[in-house]
């Protein structure tokens, strides 16, 4: 069974570093670029943010018998099979994970313009949460 408190603080985490990306989507790129301050909080931010997606896929897969999943990027894959995402967006997150490894991982020279371009999808990190969200009270008797 979800851990319903330990998901809903989950995706509040999520939320706030969603309102933090969002508030940087509004700012210029040159003026980000140009701040390796601003940019290393950023991707710090991106990867928090995927993280806490990727430990709420694992519980919700865990908790619901779906597992366990080969990879991180299955576990996002495994809410679409189950229509706790919509497939497309389960996709897109799974995606996300490669971009989180890039960050972490140092897999290539991280170019900033391609955090910044990322920018562009925080809809999509935000629709997670909202799925999530109707999901989980979908699930409460």
């Amino acid at each position: 069974m979800v851990d319903e408190r330990r998901v809903r603080r989950m995706l509040q985490r999520v939320s706030e570093d969603i309102t933090y990306l969002a508030s940087r989507s509004e700012e210029g790129i040159p003026e980000q670029l140009a701040d390796a301050e601003r940019m290393a909080a950023l991707k710090y931010v991106f990867v928090t943010t995927i993280e806490g997606c990727l430990d709420i896929a694992q519980h919700v897969c865990a908790s619901e018998g779906w597992g366990p999943p080969s990879s991180n990027a299955e576990a996002l894959r495994l809410l679409g099979r189950h229509e706790v995402l919509p497939t497309g967006l389960s996709e897109v997150m799974a995606s996300a994970v490669g971009f989180r490894n890039v960050l972490v991982h140092g897999y290539v020279d991280v170019d900033d313009r391609l955090v910044v371009s990322f920018l562009e999808r925080v809809t999509d990190l935000d629709a997670f949460v909202r799925h999530l969200s109707s999901w989980l009270i979908a699930q409460t008797p």
